[in-house]
């Protein structure tokens, strides 16, 4: 039986500390964390399914991302790179994102399929968005997709 991501990341965690690697281990943990809040928000407690732990490492990896940018802009070198560093970490356990290109040719396909079935302009956002993200995977930003889907639609 194959692992779950969850039981991955504790099984690294663990490695991790045996080694004592302090940025492997306060990231991980972050990312543990993060994933048992998920768990718990809401009316009852869930497991999540890897899909949904991929979701919440994407936001935490966006989260790094936003961070270093911020600490940049402030002059703060040294925590930008700590955030890049926790980004790398959390970015090994992340399908592997498509690239622009591919993007676009699957954008381009969902607007030629929406406007074969008589879906223009704005009406077609909601339903190439849709259709394009459950083609690229939970890897990919639904903020680049939008925009990727806008420009394509002209609106």
């Amino acid at each position: 039986m194959v692992a779950s991501l969850k039981d991955t990341l504790k099984a690294d965690l663990n490695r991790a500390m045996k080694a004592r690697a302090e940025l492997e281990v306060s990231t991980l943990r972050m990312v543990l964390a993060a994933v048992m809040n998920a768990e718990v928000a809401g009316d009852e407690a869930v497991t999540l399914t890897d899909d949904q732990v991929i979701a919440v490492m994407m936001a935490e990896a966006k989260k790094r991302n936003e961070a270093a940018e911020v600490y940049e802009q402030a002059g703060r070198t040294e925590s930008a790179t700590k955030e890049r560093a926790e980004l790398a970490v959390i970015e090994r356990y992340l399908p592997a994102a498509l690239s622009d290109d591919e993007i676009v040719s699957i954008v381009n396909e969902e607007v030629a399929k929406a406007a074969a079935e008589g879906h223009i302009g704005g009406k077609a956002m909601g339903l190439v968005v849709k259709a394009v993200r459950a083609r690229a995977g939970a890897g990919v930003d639904g903020g680049r997709v939008a925009s990727l889907v806008k420009a394509a639609l002209g609106s």
